[in-house]
């Protein structure tokens, strides 16, 4: 899933990659500082906080390990020592932020998650959180053998094709495709009402849809679903209930847990195949779908964001939130 970015090399990723201990299972750098996004000129690009995800076996022990080598870029929590930062860690989306840290002559962003929450999110969107960031385009800067998270990265994607299918009609365009990609991980923050640009998920899939085909072309290609026109962009996807109760049942696991709630009423002790075949015949099927994404999303983003005060320290926290509050407005300005 490596793809080109910015004109950051993968030489710079990988210094910054040099300052931390290295069992990392996966590393990825995503968001605005290293894809381009509409509205953003490239000096921007280049100058915004670099976001990175790292994936470990053992969080105590990288943590142990990273405080030894970067104790200043914890908040008063590197106090209560590897243990407590990893239980801290399993709160909300299961991963821990450092923000706002000098490192290699940029202002870098990172957070620490395990590699089985990882899969787990992959897996079954427990929480969309990393899971979302891998359904739009990344930059890998290592990955190791672990067969099982490949396994897990591939499925995350394609799990992401199949709830877009159920939320768009039977005709669409490979951009509406990715612009429904791009926004099944903010559906449901509330981020999103405040600190974040609204028109975020457009800037990230109009400058990067290239991107975008290098990562679900083949899924779509594969898919016996749909009708991809590749050559006019165009897409056709089958939308009788037969068909959506086929893609229903191949969502992750959390999502149809959310779903069947949804639609039935707590004490009908009723089968999840039941439920997801009612569902297929509903005319709202796709709002329901997305109902349940928002379930997942809110509760997740909403503890992830309180916990960033403890992760980040109080001045830190002020210093994001009024950056992410500055985008927000300059994106508000724009579409006004």
């Amino acid at each position: 899933m490596a793809l080109p970015a910015l004109s950051s090399s993968a030489v710079n990723f990988r210094r910054v990659l040099a300052h931390f201990p290295q069992d990392l299972s996966l590393a990825f750098a995503y968001g605005s500082g290293v894809f381009r996004q509409a509205g953003a000129s490239a000096e921007h690009g280049e100058n915004n906080v670099l976001d990175f995800v790292f994936a470990v076996d053992d969080p105590v022990n990288w943590h142990t390990t990273n405080l030894l080598k970067n104790r200043s870029h914890y908040s008063f929590l590197k106090y209560l020592g590897p243990k407590k930062i990893t239980t801290i860690q399993k709160y909300g989306a299961g991963i821990y932020y450092n923000t706002l840290v000098p490192c290699n002559g940029r202002t870098i962003k990172y957070g620490v998650i395990s590699t089985d929450a990882l899969i787990e999110d992959l897996f079954h969107w427990k929480t969309l959180y990393v899971a979302g960031r891998l359904q739009k385009p990344v930059k890998i800067l290592a990955q190791n053998e672990n067969s099982k998270l490949q396994a897990a990265l591939v499925s995350n994607l394609k799990s992401a094709v199949t709830a877009a299918f159920l939320m768009l009609p039977e005709s669409f365009s490979e951009e509406d495709l990715y612009m429904q990609i791009a926004g099944l991980s903010y559906t449901g923050d509330f981020r999103m009402i405040i600190g974040e640009d609204k028109s975020k998920v457009q800037n990230i899939v109009k400058p990067n849809v290239a991107h975008f085909q290098k990562l679900y072309s083949n899924i779509l290609l594969d898919c016996p679903q749909v009708v991809y026109k590749h050559h006019l962009g165009r897409l056709e996807i089958d939308k009788s209930p037969e068909g959506q109760f086929t893609q229903l049942m191949t969502l992750p696991k959390t999502l149809q847990q959310k779903i069947t709630a949804l639609v039935s009423p707590p004490g009908k002790n009723r089968d999840v195949e039941e439920i997801l075949l009612q569902v297929a015949h509903d005319p709202d099927c796709g709002f329901v779908v997305q109902q349940g994404i928002t379930g997942i999303v809110r509760s997740s983003s909403i503890v992830q964001s309180a916990k960033t005060i403890l992760t980040a320290g109080a001045k830190k926290s002020v210093t994001y939130s009024l950056k992410k509050l500055y985008k927000m407005t300059k994106g508000g300005l724009k579409t006004s």
